[in-house]
């Protein structure tokens, strides 16, 4: 969309809450949050509809064919698969942060979580968006020719995977991560926000 921008990145406290300077731009120290005139504004999926909407200038249009797909997929994001992709991070950490004694205790009990109720709930996921990308003819998940509000909302969650876990993703997935990845926007947006833990450019 070729909209000017400044980036500022907030350290988390070593107990994982926001830092003094964000609580000054977000009382609930919500990140991402966006700063536009006199409006502050987080939540990643209201932030990508919100500049979509405001600056989008007819780009992540949504095809006709592909408004369901573009609909549900930008709200499962993170009504869904976000939730299940923090419980199996929080499972893995937790056991690795607790006292000693209760380690071997926790890491057992978190473990059997893991393996019996997060691993089959993640690989149904990831097995439904394998099979969705690769119907979509230019992989988008509204099946349209370029990104939309789907796919803004959906690459967090599977760059991560694909960086952190990916035996659980298939070919076309990879696939699709891979070709974000090399698109000239995002090569933009990585090279501005500098380092970044889910891509290697």
């Amino acid at each position: 969309m070729e909209v000017p921008y400044e980036i500022k990145t907030y350290q988390r406290t070593q107990e994982m809450r926001a830092p003094p300077d964000l609580l000054k731009v977000n009382p609930l120290g919500k990140s991402p949050v966006i700063t536009d005139g006199d409006l502050n504004l987080a939540e990643s999926g209201a932030i990508v509809e919100y500049i979509i909407n405001k600056y989008g200038n007819n780009k992540a249009t949504v095809p006709e064919t592909g408004r369901v797909d573009e609909l549900y997929y930008k709200h499962y994001a993170e009504g869904s698969l976000m939730p299940l992709l923090t419980q199996y991070l929080m499972f893995t950490v937790i056991p690795t942060r607790a006292p000693f004694f209760l380690r071997p205790i926790l890491k057992f009990v978190f473990n059997k979580v893991i393996e019996t109720m997060l691993i089959p709930q993640i690989k149904t996921n990831f097995d439904m968006i394998e099979s969705h990308i690769a119907k979509q003819p230019n992989m988008w998940f509204a099946g349209g020719s370029e990104p939309t509000a789907a796919d803004f909302q959906m690459m967090f969650c599977l760059e991560a995977v694909v960086t952190e876990a990916p035996q659980f993703v298939g070919p076309k997935t990879k696939a699709y991560v891979d070709m974000v990845h090399k698109r000239e926007a995002y090569q933009r947006a990585y090279k501005k926000g500098g380092e970044y833990r889910y891509a290697k450019l």
